[in-house]
């Protein structure tokens, strides 16, 4: 018998049920095992990044041969390391840092990662494991660059309402790690990336930065994207990217020779594992994309007028229904002070638009648990919202102009906090129309 909360008898229950069925799908112990290659003749080495690696860390410990010997180092960011493995560690050494601004442990770690990575023979196998949150989290900045203004390129990238692909661009040619060069670093031994997507179009040169696949973008191409944003880099890495000298490893390079690249979790598998729920408790489920991309606010005035139509007319789809979407928006950061993010600046946007439509209620919410920067993964929008807000004094307009949707839900009781999750396939959205 489902446990699955009826929609019209308990909507927040049901969409909160739909978020956790999309996480649930995306967890390394349940996604790694048909892609881990046999054991090799000499050592295996396992090295990674992301916001899921501790969990991808502990699936590989799980899975590996107990006989077959496994050691390596894992960075992933503080407090996303699951409970039982940090109780009892396995073979497979997890340190944390910090994201979405990378320190000086992320700095440490990296290093360590970059000593593993060499003096490999073609004997031996580099398991690497990557995720979301990897570019921060292996912050080893180029020669020349400091920690502390890889820091602040980083925050103006936030800031910028840039794209995912383009912040990765960036960070690929400031830095000595990403881009390809650790798969590089480690030839001639056989290297096998496993990677959770959280990016659009599940580009694996994108995930993470790509540190173990070769890079198409170019520095002229990272050069452009600093002056389509307005922002200035240091004059060390601003020659770097004129001269060439910070070019990445391209297609085509030797040294990628034989690496298999495998995605075991993805965005779409995610909304696929919602829909299915949905339809188990009787409701027609709809997957807009696990694409889309653009301001967070804009994209939620659209995911409303498309709920409006649906709830007022019927098109284009007949209600009961939930639309589900996926994808990484962004915020373009205009107030200092403001809180909140993607997932709760879609939401408050979307609120507006919707203008308290009857029967309508929408999940938004972070898989890996974490909106930004804050303790909430996401919130909930229903049909009372901007009235309990008004009760409340809260002007959502206002709010909004001040990029402060944290504090416009959390007076109001509808954050969703799950805590971390220990996966990313980035934003979950669903739209309940009754």
């Amino acid at each position: 018998m489902s446990t699955t909360p009826r929609p019209q008898q308990d909507p927040r229950g049901f969409l909160r049920a739909l978020y956790d069925a999309a996480v649930q799908r995306a967890l390394p112990l349940h996604t790694t095992q048909a892609f881990l290659p046999p054991p090799p003749k000499g050592r295996t080495v396992v090295i990674g990044a992301g916001k899921a690696g501790g969990a991808m860390a502990q699936a590989v410990d799980a899975l590996w041969p107990a006989d077959a010997p496994l050691s390596g180092l894992v960075v992933t960011r503080y407090d996303h390391v699951p409970p039982a493995y940090k109780a009892q560690p396995g073979r497979i050494e997890v340190v944390e840092a910090a994201h979405p601004v990378p320190d000086e442990a992320g700095r440490r770690a990296a290093g360590r990662i970059y000593e593993l990575a060499q003096g490999l023979t073609a004997d031996d196998l580099v398991l690497c494991l990557i995720s979301g949150g990897g570019s921060a989290l292996l912050a080893m900045p180029a020669e020349g660059i400091t920690l502390e203004e890889k820091q602040a390129i980083n925050k103006a990238l936030l800031k910028s309402g840039a794209a995912i692909d383009e912040m990765n661009c960036v960070r690929k040619h400031l830095s000595a790690i990403k881009g390809g060069r650790l798969a590089a670093l480690c030839a001639p031994a056989q290297v096998v990336t496993l990677l959770i997507s959280d990016v659009p179009g599940d580009e694996p040169a994108v995930i993470a930065s790509g540190p173990t696949v070769p890079d198409p973008s170019t520095c002229a191409d990272a050069l452009a994207i600093l002056q389509r944003y307005g922002i200035e880099v240091p004059a060390a890495a601003r020659a770097a990217l004129e001269s060439g000298a910070a070019e990445t490893p391209k297609p085509g390079d030797p040294r990628f020779a034989g690496h298999q690249v495998h995605m075991i979790a993805t965005p779409q598998q995610s909304l696929e594992a919602a829909a299915a729920l949905a339809r188990e408790a009787g409701i027609e489920a709809h997957i807009l994309s696990d694409e889309i991309e653009g301001e967070s606010r804009e994209v939620g005035k659209v995911h409303a007028a498309l709920a409006r139509a649906v709830a007022r007319h019927g098109q284009p789809f007949a209600r009961p229904c939930v639309i589900l979407s996926g994808g990484e928006t962004t915020v373009t950061v205009k107030a200092k002070g403001g809180r909140g993010g993607r997932a709760t600046e879609f939401l408050l946007g979307c609120a507006i638009a919707l203008q308290g439509q009857p029967g309508v209620w929408v999940l938004a919410a972070d898989t890996d648990g974490i909106d930004g920067v804050e303790e909430n993964a996401g919130a909930i929008v229903s049909p009372d919202t901007l009235a309990r807000a008004t009760a409340q004094g809260l002007k959502a307009a206002e709010v909004l102009d001040r990029n402060d949707a944290y504090h416009f839900f959390a007076p109001l009781g509808d954050l969703v906090v799950p805590g971390p999750t220990f996966t990313n396939v980035n934003d979950f959205r669903a739209l309940l129309v009754l």
